[in-house]
């Protein structure tokens, strides 16, 4: 330990000298003790000199006498507090012994670095700060290339940003006494950094464990972290370590070195249509990720860089503190019960509803104008907003993306938030009431004051089931919700979900612009968005069902549908896979299924046949699957929708084509009893507890187990009449799907039909 113990090398400390350097500081110098990670090299100052600063210049006092009784829920006083002992603060004067430490010490980094006159981050370091249960998110400051001649000013910047606003409001919320938390600094070799960004060893939205996000732009990581601009994402599953989702962000400006000052500059368009990073640094950093978060044995925030010569460091590590520290075993959901007209829409944080008065505030200075509970409309948030954001009901800002500050601090409060709200503070007014939905990924903020309810789940101690539990995914952003439920995996993923809501257009208009590698990487994509939260569970994936008129809705779908007087039971399924016409488009999806499995390495996805009528559509359908490299029985499972009579009476014939068959009850009973059930006359006076329906259903499974092949169903009816799922338990059914918000229903519903009488 060096004289005094005022400054430490980064070598010298590791994550049990939280006390004496700060949570930040003791994360850096563990990875360079403990870990292969690449850390720039440098040394913290530590909190020995911080109160060595205090005592020397008589501040302790002074600062003691304005905290005295302060209410950290008014701004003004926060301010005027804040004001004076910041002032304080400036004026003192660093005591000699410890300023002559902090420039040998940074001569000495000179040598170590290979790097002359070194330009250096200078970065708080709060002894309570990044501890499990706390996130300071920002609140002491950073000083990017600081020279020699700054370095003294710097650290005393430093030590004042203990005291700005919003630090004050956050010790004092959080119950920590203010001599309680002291401050180190950290002096670290800057990284020329021609990309850098945030990655979280978790989902940062649902907390889903087996990913890995990772957020990049152009430039200095500030922009990213601050929320100036919205970033590429990433996003990494984690058993495969494969890169399953890439959303190219927009990336409009960055702060860069020149001359030794951090300029802000618009990045060229060209370079904004590009990824900021490449999948190599993606899954290298990925892999530095999964190895700091083995190391401390919990998900992990991480601030990284990549310089101008390639390589990557990482800056900072942090545990997340938002996830980690939820009950797993209840399950909170909030449900809008009435629509509005939609405003705006953005990217959604906190899967929670907000409601309130809009307050648009453009700048810092006026949040003395916000009211609790009102909804913040911003631009953006650093940590100066924070004594507002916590009075929010919730929060729009225009830029930012998902580990923004705004992202971060609104997910710790619980307060939902939409970002990269577009113009939201030229679209909404002040005074107007407003509707914020964070329910799905989609942020949608409507007109007024709708009404919503919160529904909580517990799951812990549910019974076991012999059948086996499943639920239904549309929309891929609704799958890590769903995944936590206690369901033994997906009975219905709808292909055409991922084709509405990601790709949006007619796959033989995308073959006919060739642009055929988009739509496979959409497919893909989303296909494993759904597949990879549920891992290893079992995934079955519908090819796409869309009827002729719902293919003709989709951009440029006019051109090849025809027009049908009956959809429902016309050009879908089976017969349009083997079609000429469409047979490109298939084996597109084949492809696109393909990549998910064996690229993306989610082999616990199924696939499932809609609507095949006759055994030679299945063979024919079966070969050009083949061909495109899904080969039924090499590690592959391949079922088919039982929904038309011809499924049930030939199931014996069917069983030796497919693996095994999900009962679309919806069909099936209207082909069975000849119904449309679009028809609202008719529909109203069947459903699937007739005799015919039940004694199919009974036919199927019998049939079906004969040759050892799997029953399921996912339709409707279980969770809607007790007595049919009684009857399925009955017939030996050996899985049932339902929508997410009745699989806990289900599953005790079925537990009680299974025992025995």
């Amino acid at each position: 330990m060096v004289n005094k113990g005022f400054v430490l090398w980064f070598n010298e400390i590791g994550k049990g000298d939280v006390s004496l350097v700060g949570g930040k500081n003791a994360s850096l110098g563990e990875m360079i003790s403990k870990t292969k990670i690449p850390v720039p090299p440098g040394f913290a100052i530590t909190s020995k000199a911080y109160w060595h600063f205090l005592k020397e210049n008589g501040l302790e006092e002074h600062i003691k006498r304005e905290l005295k009784g302060i209410n950290t829920k008014s701004v003004k006083d926060l301010e005027k507090a804040g004001k004076s002992i910041r002032r304080a603060i400036m004026k003192a004067g660093i005591p000699n012994d410890l300023e002559n430490e902090i420039l040998d010490c940074h001569k000495k980094l000179s040598g170590v670095s290979g790097i002359n006159k070194p330009l250096v981050a200078v970065r708080s370091s709060a002894t309570a700060e990044d501890l499990p249960n706390a996130s300071f998110a920002g609140q002491q400051e950073t000083y990017l290339n600081t020279s020699r001649k700054d370095l003294i000013e710097a650290v005393k910047k430093c030590y004042a940003s203990l005291f700005t606003n919003r630090a004050i409001s956050y010790r004092g919320d959080k119950g920590f006494d203010h001599f309680s938390v002291a401050l180190s600094v950290g002096i670290q070799i800057m990284v020329e950094s021609h990309s850098s960004g945030v990655m979280f060893t978790l989902d940062p939205d649902s907390g889903f464990r087996n990913s890995i996000i990772i957020n990049a732009s152009y430039g200095l990581g500030e922009y990213v972290v601050k929320g100036v601009v919205t970033p590429d994402e990433f996003t990494i599953f984690k058993p495969t370590m494969k890169i399953i989702e890439r959303k190219l962000g927009s990336k409009e400006r960055m702060l860069t070195k020149k001359f030794g000052k951090n300029i802000d500059e618009k990045v060229l368009s060209f370079l904004r249509d590009m990824y900021s990073i490449e999948d190599k640094d993606v899954l290298k950093l990925a892999k530095y990720g999964m190895s700091i978060e083995k190391h401390y044995k919990r998900p992990m925030d991480i601030e990284w860089a990549k310089d101008k010569n390639g390589k990557i460091f990482i800056l900072q590590a942090r545990p997340e503190t938002v996830h980690s520290n939820l009950n797993s075993n209840t399950i909170e959901k909030y449900i809008l019960e009435e629509q509005g007209k939609l405003i705006l829409t953005g990217h959604s944080i906190g899967q929670r509803i907000g409601a309130g008065t809009a307050s648009v505030i453009k700048n810092v200075k006026g949040i003395y104008k916000f009211k609790a509970g009102e909804v913040l409309v911003t631009e953006m948030t650093d940590p100066n907003w924070e004594p507002i954001m916590k009075k929010a009901s919730a929060i729009i800002t225009e830029k930012g993306g998902s580990t923004s500050h705004a992202a971060i601090v609104s997910r710790e409060l619980g307060v939902p938030c939409i970002i990269d709200a577009i113009d939201a503070t030229r679209t909404i007014k002040t005074g107007e009431n407003i509707t914020v939905d964070c329910t799905e990924k989609v942020g949608k903020i409507y007109s007024g004051i709708l009404k919503y309810r919160i529904d909580h789940r517990e799951i812990e101690n549910l019974p076991k089931t012999k059948t086996d539990i499943f639920v239904n995914v549309g929309v891929p952003d609704e799958s890590m919700d769903a995944s936590k439920l206690p369901v033994d995996g997906i009975g219905l993923a709808r292909e055409e979900f991922i084709i509405t809501s990601y790709v949006k257009e007619h796959p033989l208009h995308m073959i006919k612009k060739n642009r055929q590698k988009e739509f496979l990487k959409k497919l893909s994509e989303g296909v494993a968005k759904i597949a990879a939260p549920f891992y290893p569970r079992p995934v079955i994936v519908r090819m796409s069902d869309f009827k002729s008129n719902e293919y003709a809705g989709l951009k440029g779908g006019v051109e090849y549908e025809p027009l049908e007087e009956n959809p429902m039971i016309g050009w879908r399924g089976a017969s349009r896979y083997i079609n000429k016409k469409y047979e490109p488009a298939f084996r597109l999806e084949c492809q696109a299924l393909k990549a998910a499995r064996d690229e993306m390495g989610l082999k616990n996805i199924k696939i499932m046949i809609p609507f095949c009528r006759t055994i030679d559509e299945g063979e024919r359908v079966l070969k050009i699957m083949e061909e495109e490299g899904l080969e039924r029985g090499k590690d592959l499972e391949i079922y088919a929708m039982a929904e038309i009579p011809s499924n049930i009476w030939l199931a014996d014939k069917f069983s030796r084509l497919f693996d095994g068959f999900s009962i679309g009850s919806n069909d099936l009973t209207q082909l069975t009893l000849g119904i449309d059930r679009d028809n609202e006359t008719l529909s109203k006076e069947f459903d699937e507890r007739d005799e015919a329906v039940k004694r199919s259903i009974k036919h199927l499974i019998e049939t079906a187990h004969k040759y050892r092949r799997k029953v399921g169903i996912c339709g409707e009816a279980p969770s809607n009449y007790p007595e049919f799922v009684k009857f399925l338990v009955e017939c030996g059914i050996d899985s049932i799907s339902v929508n997410p918000d009745v699989a806990v229903k289900t599953k005790l519903m079925v537990s009680r039909a299974e025992k025995p009488k």
